[in-house]
């Protein structure tokens, strides 16, 4: 999930809302006429062509975030990428359309449907009669038997990571015939279509050995359009090629080779020919769409720095010997100023080679959101955790991400689903909309009063109402000293943007240019280091209580690739300034984010996101359930990284998973919903854009939004077709 991927306690006591036991909630979709789950905010974006458009042959190139660890999508370790390899080489029986919804796959099923349910749930499958391993034998209920086996619980021999659903099922068994496969559950599961995909052999879950370590390294036996021909740690590769035992539509190309590069470099792997398809940053994006050059009819200028003429940095080198500088001196400008000329040459033929590029655009079956830990200091308290919701503007949050990119700038609405997607409704309203002077009369309930008596402690910068006291003022692993105060106002900023102007030498300080205001004595609300000591005057527009600041600890990733996280976080903290509420930014390593500070609770607000699902009943409720002591001592949180959660929020979690009446089942996965933005332990911000750089002649590939791709009908377009819609797409 890039930081954005993934326990709780809160008591409902604002006198100015609402309570636990009458909490408002907004009719649900099954009241209404209209379908709230609504369109896609984007499509997806893949140059789609018909099959007979596509050319026989060829490799693609395809960049991934890493080799995979193992290839087994039910262990700890899995990635991004496993999941990759898995969607090409192996069987499931559903995938996603591009609404995000499971559509049976007729590549290997036929029909699934619940025949029985009482005295207990009953579902056949009925399989395709050509689906066949790659050494020939027939998919079937031995199959199914081994992974319900692996992946129940019962058997802690398997190093499993997941078992939801699995854990339900009571026993499997052969239908009339080797084609039927017969599923009787001990307990009513309403999401049994996420169940066996992906599907692996009864040689990879049959013993725990073979699942703890058959499948980690390679896949003997598949069954999809590909197999995997072999997995290169050296060269950080994976090569598919196509399977001879594939009974479906051929694939159309020879083999797809996943190669792992690093975000930042992807742009250049594209133009030196190495990628034909990649997932991009904005920036990456800003580069290919300024590669097509100037309109026809005008001029542009080489991109050359100074001194990329040879003559004139000789020149130079004799003027500035001439004019009294020693030689060493002349020579190591001249060597910079050949560094210059050498960049922007390569830059040059970089951006030439990227016109044989495309963006492809759609949004990322994914959402960021603001994370409040409600374990401990002042976001314990419900009113807080609300107040801080009030103070957003999550329009204008989106719109800052989506519209330089022009993708659809609207809102997430739930925590459970996106829009096109069955359960999704906007349930927003539990908690209510931007408010300035109902998020400041949230503060003031819960006893936060501007200009309250603090500390001397505190006035000295020893200890805030943050995350954990003294932990939240801990220095970063990294020893960056990049952690700053948001305060009241921007008064230092602009007294430092004045001071740049008397002293050029601020402008080279990257993201420290307030230091020598603030050691000054400069006025409150500025971005200082830590440790900095606060400006006079502070306490006077401070909100306290109990003689602390309501200060906030804002933990950001700080590698590459996070720079729109840092600008939201920035936006936000702008916003909470405008009620009184100071944010403590820090920036920690991208590989101690989530496991030093998210997991560990060691944060106060956080920026990270989760994937969307088509069985929200099942992936939501470890996200958002109620934390619960474990024997040791410890509070067992799951996935629920802001600790708030509550007893209806789980019950109505556990109804929507026992409800076989699909519409049933999604009034109350929306009434949950309701009541997780009413406890507001998370707040929804924007889904995330999908940004794919794709070859101009790479077809059916992209952008996938919701969509499962379509492995066997990616490949590059015949030539002298011109890509148009195919009459097949969905």
């Amino acid at each position: 999930m890039s930081h954005d991927g993934v326990g709780l306690r809160a008591v409902m006591r604002s006198v100015a809302f609402l309570t636990a036991g009458a909490l408002a909630v907004p009719a649900l979709a099954g009241c209404s006429t209209k379908d709230p789950a609504g369109r896609p905010l984007a499509e997806p974006d893949v140059a789609s062509v018909a099959r007979a458009m596509v050319a026989d042959g060829g490799s693609l190139s395809w960049a991934v975030d890493s080799v995979p660890e193992t290839l087994n999508t039910f262990q700890a370790d899995a990635d991004g990428t496993t999941t990759r390899v898995a969607q090409a080489v192996l069987p499931s029986m559903y995938r996603l359309d591009a609404n995000g919804r499971p559509q049976v796959n007729p590549d290997y099923l036929e029909k699934a449907e619940v025949v029985e349910t009482e005295p207990k749930q009953v579902v056949l499958y009925k399989l395709n009669q050509q689906a066949v391993w790659s050494d020939g034998r027939e998919i079937g209920a031995a199959d199914f038997a081994a992974q319900w086996r692996a992946l129940s619980g019962k058997d802690t021999a398997y190093w499993t990571a997941r078992n939801a659903g699995y854990d339900r099922i009571e026993r499997i068994e052969r239908g009339k015939n080797d084609l039927e496969v017969k599923v009787t559950f001990g307990r009513p599961y309403a999401d049994w279509k996420s169940l066996f995909s992906p599907l692996y052999p009864k040689d990879v879950m049959g013993t725990p050995d073979s699942f703890n370590d058959g499948a980690r390294k390679k896949l003997k036996v598949s069954a999809g359009p590909y197999r995997v021909k072999e997995v290169d740690r050296k060269d950080d590769e994976v090569t598919l090629d196509r399977n001879p035992r594939w009974w479906g539509h051929p694939a159309k190309l020879d083999e797809i080779v996943l190669r792992a590069v690093p975000r930042e470099e992807r742009a250049a792997a594209l133009a030196a020919g190495k990628l034909d398809l990649a997932e991009i940053d904005p920036e990456s994006v800003k580069r290919i769409t300024g590669a097509a050059g100037p309109k026809r009819g005008t001029t542009s200028t080489p991109l050359m720095g100074p001194g990329s003429n040879l003559g004139a940095a000789d020149s130079l080198r004799s003027w500035a010997v001439a004019n009294g500088s020693d030689e060493e001196a002349a020579d190591d400008e001249i060597s910079a100023r050949e560094k210059q000329r050498t960049a922007a040459t390569t830059y040059a033929r970089q951006q030439q080679a990227l016109r044989g590029f495309e963006v492809r655009r759609s949004l990322e079956p994914a959402y960021t959101q603001l994370a409040l830990n409600g374990a401990d200091g002042p976001l314990a308290d419900e009113r807080v955790r609300r107040a801080v919701a009030r103070a957003l503007d999550r329009e204008a949050l989106a719109s800052v991400v989506l519209t330089p990119l022009g993708l659809p700038a609207e809102p997430v609405g739930s925590h459970l689903a996106l829009s096109g997607q069955a359960a999704y409704a906007d349930n927003s309203g539990a908690l209510g909309g931007q408010d300035t002077a109902e998020a400041q009369a949230l503060l003031t309930d819960a006893g936060w009063v501007r200009g309250g008596p603090l500390k001397e402690e505190t006035k000295k910068g020893e200890k805030a109402a943050g995350a954990e006291g003294e932990k939240a003022r801990e220095k970063p692993e990294d020893g960056d000293d990049d952690t700053y105060i948001v305060g009241e106002d921007d008064k230092a900023r602009r007294d430092a943007d004045r001071e740049k102007k008397k002293d050029p030498q601020h402008l080279a300080q990257d993201g420290k240019q307030y230091t020598n205001t603030l050691k000054q004595g400069g006025a409150p609300g500025a971005y200082a280091p830590r440790g900095t000591a606060a400006p006079a005057g502070t306490a006077a527009g401070a909100l306290a209580k109990d003689g602390k600041p309501l200060t906030l600890r804002f933990v950001l990733p700080s590698g590459p690739g996070s720079q729109t996280l840092v600008t939201v976080a920035d936006r936000i903290s702008g916003m909470l300034r405008k009620v009184g509420i100071r944010t403590e930014i820090s920036k920690v390593k991208d590989e101690s984010y989530f496991k030093d500070h998210i997991a560990s609770g060691q944060y106060d607000l956080a920026l990270y996101s989760w994937p969307a699902s088509a069985f929200p009943a099942t992936d939501g409720r470890p996200i958002y359930a109620k934390p619960v002591p474990a024997a040791d001592g410890s509070l067992n949180v799951e996935q629920n990284y802001t600790r708030v959660g509550t007893d209806q929020v789980d019950q109505l979690f556990d109804q929507a998973l026992t409800t076989l009446d699909e519409r049933e089942s999604r009034g109350l996965i929306r009434k949950a919903d309701s009541r997780i933005w009413a406890a507001a332990g998370s707040i929804p911000l924007y889904q995330r854009p999908q940004l794919t750089a794709a070859r101009k002649n790479v077809v059916n590939a992209g952008a996938f939004g919701f969509r499962t791709p379509v492995y066997e009908d990616m490949g590059f377009l015949k030539k002298g077709e011109r890509p148009v819609a195919s009459p097949t797409a969905e």
